[in-house]
């Protein structure tokens, strides 16, 4: 289904956009980043938190991470501090990065499975997919915090692929 390389292109990508993602959040005041939106997450800060919650717990499935205390309610609560929040979402970056690094093709190959809080039962998937999803997450919630930027006036520049990640990864 994907490969290493695909694994580490994305983590690649995610790096980037969360670094330009938090630049233009960081141009904002604690009050514009958590003012309700409408996201589901309620606000840009909420909806980063969550990222970094899922993250996590997607990884402490994924590779043995420590799963994060939380909730998924209360995902998008975890750090109350932006400062607090960058800095576990570089610190995530760079750890999805170093374990993009290692894993194998026959590894990704093989199933997970795994107690899913949110569906409320026991659930296999071949790892490629659930590899797949922790990206799609990420983009998906990272276009939401996007949107909300730009709606608060903030621009965070090119965000495609092949602008961002010009040499593949």
């Amino acid at each position: 289904m994907i490969t290493p390389d695909f694994a580490q292109t994305m983590a690649a990508y995610n790096a980037v956009l969360n670094t330009k993602i938090y630049a233009a959040a960081a141009r904002l005041s604690d009050a514009e980043r958590k003012a309700e939106r409408g996201a589901f997450w309620r606000s840009i800060h909420g909806t980063l938190n969550h990222l970094v919650w899922a993250d996590r717990m997607w990884m402490s499935r994924i590779d043995g991470w420590e799963a994060p205390t939380q909730t998924l309610a209360e995902s998008g609560t975890v750090h109350e501090a932006f400062a607090a929040l960058a800095e576990a979402r570089e610190r995530m970056d760079a750890d999805l990065a170093a374990w993009a690094a290692r894993i194998e093709p026959e590894w990704l190959d093989g199933a997970l499975t795994w107690f899913s809080g949110a569906a409320g039962r026991e659930i296999t998937a071949p790892r490629g997919l659930v590899v797949t999803h922790l990206f799609n997450h990420q983009t998906h919630h990272r276009g939401q915090v996007h949107a909300m930027l730009t709606a608060a006036g903030e621009r965070v520049g090119d965000t495609d692929l092949p602008f961002v990640l010009p040499s593949g990864g």
